[in-house]
Order: structure tokens, then C-alpha cells, then sequence
């Protein structure tokens, strides 16, 4: 009885602390009104005590935010010239000293607790939000979808081959990046590439409850991995998983557009299971002399394989000479990005000539 009493009195205990938490979050973290004033040019009023990534949000100011504004991304860099505070830890992994001396912060991981003046670059200014229906949802592989939005307001919508929008999961502030995977000349549709990920909210949403017929939302496009269309030098495009999306957005607009620029697109994945899109690359390299489509399996479940075995930085490593009038373009996880960069660099290629885009 003696310790049934004891419980009790510390879960009456708790429950006290924890009411006097929220009234003093309530009561001495109420920082009322605050301005946010952009370049000098635009302010707006906000609640204090949110994010100022959130702030910028809810007044249709998107700056990216892949990971929707975790700290896991590093994307929604803005400089904050005042009222940003000190800079919290889980900004550090994502700033330079020379980030840090310019003010540079991560917008997810300043709150707004007084006025703030922030610098945002204007092509950041420049992004749209919209709205758009799926008319087409296709199933690629066991984990993979290719879902097809019309866009509804605006009607069109401009992008580099290579960019990413945010799609936002309905009735949430959850915003998610996923390449682009259409050609811009569709200016009127947007096509995805979307991996189920074991718990996550965005991929579980679109995997298990978005239909043919429904209305999203999204913001874009962003991104700095993007084709160079300036160039004349050849092309060699590295892709793991879901980084096939951006490459066949750039691949298609090269071949539609008749550049003579020899391309090379090499393809991993762990088994036969994992690929999709093959027949139709396949099928680009029988119809255009200048594009070669190769790829590579890392772990092949039958002897019935007879492409290339190994991780795709092996066969890119097998059959490129050197990096003499080449650039690179890679997409994919972390590891393979990093080895591959490593291969390419002892062939020659120029370190500006290789651009990436990692997928966490």
C-alpha cells in the first residue's frame, strides 16, 4: 500500500511539473509580435516563438527545406543580419567559420523571438507555390512509384532539367524534396519518382493514400544540380536508386533537343528488383547514337544477370579513360556519390566539372 501511495504521489508530482512547464512556456516564452524585414525591401508581421523558417512559410516566402525543416538538410541557408541569436549546435555541421562570420544560419534553427532583417537570395523570392491534381499514379518497382500532377494554378511551370520541388503532405506544414523527373518542355505536368521509405510520413502518404483525382500542393523548383546547358562538353551521368528522377529529366531534354553532346548514363542497384526504366533507356540508346545507358548491380540474386556486377563507381571507374572535355553529373546516396567523385578525379575530370546531388 505504502508504495501504491509513493506512485501516486509522484505522478501527482509530474503531472504538476509538467502543468507548470506549459504556463511557463505560455507566459514567459510569449515574444508577441515580431517584424521580419527581407533585404531591406519587404517586412511582414509574425507570432514570435516559431521558427523563422516557418514564418518566411506561412507569408509565401519558400526557401528550400528538403527535410522540412529538421536540421538534417542544410538547405534553407539564409544570412540573418539581425535577431537571429546565437548560433545552436545543430546548425554547426552545416557552417563554414567563414559561413558563421557572414551571419550565414539555418532558417529552421533560428526562432523568432524579436525582430529580425534577413538577406534572401532573389531567386529564392521568385518561387511559386501550386496547386495541381494526380492524373496518373504507376507502380515502377515493389518500392517505387511514378506519380504524374497537372498543374492547376499556375497552369505551367518553369525548371531546369535537374531541380526538385517540395510537395507538401495534405493538411500538414510537412514539406518533402523529390526530383523532378518530366522534361521542362511539359510545362503544364510534373512527373516524380517516389521510393516507399520504412517510416516516412511523405512516401507512406503517397504510396498508401494518394489517388488518381486528388488535389496537393507544392513549392518549387529549386536546387543548384541542375544541367548546364552552356556546355559542349560530354556528358557522364551517374545515378543510384531514386537518383535515376533528375537524369531522366536531363537526358530526355538533351536527346529532344538534338544536342550532339556524347552522353553516358550509368545505372546501379542492388538486384534485378531494384531497377525500372530500363526498357525505355534501353530503347533511347538504340534511337540516338550519342547516348550509351549502362548498368550495374551490386548484388545479383541469380547467374540468369548478365549485365555488370559491382557498385557503379567500379564500372564508371571500367570504362571511362579520362575527364579530358567531360563533366559529371551524380545523383544518389552519400557513399556512392563520394567514391564515384574519387574515381572520376583520378581520371582527370576537373573538380568544378563534376556536380552532385546527395540523397539522405
Amino acid at each position: 500500500m505504502i508504495n501504491f501511495t509513493a506512485i501516486l504521489i509522484m505522478f501527482g508530482i509530474a503531472g504538476i511539473l509538467g502543468i507548470l512547464l506549459v504556463l511557463a512556456d505560455h507566459f514567459f516564452s510569449n515574444y508577441g509580435k515580431c517584424k521580419i524585414t527581407i533585404n531591406d525591401e519587404m517586412e511582414f508581421i509574425v507570432d514570435g516563438g516559431n521558427s523563422l523558417l516557418s514564418g518566411l512559410f506561412d507569408n509565401k516566402i519558400f526557401i528550400p527545406s528538403a527535410c522540412g525543416g529538421k536540421a538534417t538538410c542544410g538547405f534553407c541557408r539564409i544570412i540573418v543580419d539581425e535577431g537571429g541569436g546565437q548560433v545552436l549546435p545543430t546548425e554547426l555541421p552545416f557552417l563554414t567559420r567563414a559561413d558563421i562570420s557572414k551571419n550565414v544560419r539555418l532558417a529552421c534553427q533560428v526562432k523568432v523571438k524579436s525582430d529580425i532583417k534577413v538577406i534572401i537570395p532573389n531567386e529564392y523570392l521568385a518561387i511559386n507555390e501550386f496547386i495541381a491534381e494526380i492524373i496518373d499514379i504507376q507502380k515502377l518497382s515493389y518500392d517505387t512509384k511514378e506519380i504524374t500532377l497537372r498543374l492547376i494554378e499556375p497552369k505551367t511551370a518553369s525548371f531546369r532539367p535537374g531541380q526538385y520541388i517540395q510537395f507538401r503532405i495534405p493538411n500538414t506544414s510537412e514539406y518533402r524534396a523529390y526530383s523532378i523527373a518530366s522534361v521542362p518542355s511539359e510545362k503544364d505536368t510534373i512527373r516524380l519518382i517516389v521510393r516507399l521509405v520504412p517510416g516516412g510520413i511523405c512516401s507512406t502518404y503517397i504510396h498508401k493514400s494518394l489517388n488518381i483525382g486528388d488535389k496537393i500542393s507544392f513549392i518549387g523548383p529549386f536546387g543548384e544540380f541542375y544541367l548546364h546547358e552552356d556546355s559542349t562538353n560530354d556528358i557522364i551521368c551517374v545515378a543510384g536508386g531514386c537518383g535515376i528522377a533528375p537524369f531522366r529529366s536531363i537526358i530526355y531534354h538533351l536527346l529532344e533537343i538534338g544536342s550532339t553532346r556524347n552522353i553516358t548514363f550509368y545505372f546501379g542497384a542492388r538486384t534485378k528488383r531494384d531497377l525500372y526504366y530500363i526498357d525505355e533507356f534501353n530503347k533511347l540508346s538504340e534511337m540516338h547514337p550519342n547516348f550509351r545507358f549502362i548498368i550495374a548491380l551490386s548484388e545479383p540474386e541469380d547467374d540468369k544477370w548478365v549485365g555488370e556486377v559491382g557498385f557503379i563507381h567500379q564500372i564508371v571507374d571500367k570504362y571511362t579513360d579520362n575527364g579530358e572535355n567531360k563533366e559529371a553529373y551524380l545523383c544518389g546516396p552519400p557513399l556512392m556519390i563520394d567514391a564515384t567523385i574519387e574515381v572520376l578525379l583520378s581520371k582527370g575530370f576537373k573538380k568544378e566539372s563534376i556536380y552532385f546531388d546527395k540523397f539522405s
